[in-house]
């Protein structure tokens, strides 16, 4: 089945921006620049993005001037940015601007996706609109020994404890790595069934 995951790193404290909306942070954590392929989805067929994700990246990685470098992260795989100003496009890359309320643009994913997964990379509140639309199946948070003091939120909602069941946790080189399996809205069992919350301890 395919399944819409919300996939990122966070500080400690809850944030995956610093206050001036900045990732730097996380390059300085070994292993933030060149993650461990277990960080990554491994079926992502489709990529997601908030307009605020997607201008950091063209910037931080002077996209427009080097659109090669597009491939790097992304890959050939579609990316889905929401926004509702027009914005560059580096030469080249798979990007599709939508709008309007994630409901509305969700069969584009999903076809685009095809039997594969959909990545929600950021940030929180694309993430939040998914969540809205009970559409998202999984949040995966790869927690680094960092905290920033305030920021960009995870996740501005709050989800009680009946909607998140505990996948995994494991060490992964500096980060603990938490899965979550989200119920559907008016159920309590989640989409994919849990593991039993099995608790993984990685190497030191």
């Amino acid at each position: 089945m395919r399944r819409i995951i919300y996939d990122m790193a966070s500080s400690l404290d809850g944030f995956i921006a610093d206050g001036a909306g900045s990732l730097s942070w996380l390059f300085a954590v070994d292993g933030g620049d060149q993650p461990d392929a277990s960080l990554i989805p491994a079926d992502a067929g489709v990529l997601v993005e908030g307009a605020t994700t997607y201008e950091w990246l063209l910037a931080e990685s002077d996209l427009l001037a080097h659109p090669e470098r597009w491939r790097e992260f992304h890959g050939d795989r579609p990316t889905f940015v929401f926004t509702s100003r027009e914005l560059p496009r580096p030469a080249g890359a798979d990007i599709r601007f939508v709008a309007g309320p994630v409901s509305d643009v969700l069969p584009r994913i999903r076809e685009a996706a095809g039997h594969r997964d959909v990545w929600v990379v950021g940030g929180g509140d694309v993430a939040g609109q998914f969540f809205d639309a009970d559409a998202l199946d999984q949040i995966a948070v790869s927690v680094a020994p960092v905290t920033l003091g305030g920021g960009a939120p995870v996740l501005p909602r709050r989800i009680e404890s009946d909607r998140l069941s505990l996948r995994s946790a494991e060490q992964v080189g500096a980060f603990a790595r938490l899965v979550y399996d989200i119920a559907p809205a008016g159920g309590r069992s989640a989409r994919s069934a849990p593991t039993g919350g099995v608790v993984r301890e990685g190497p030191r």
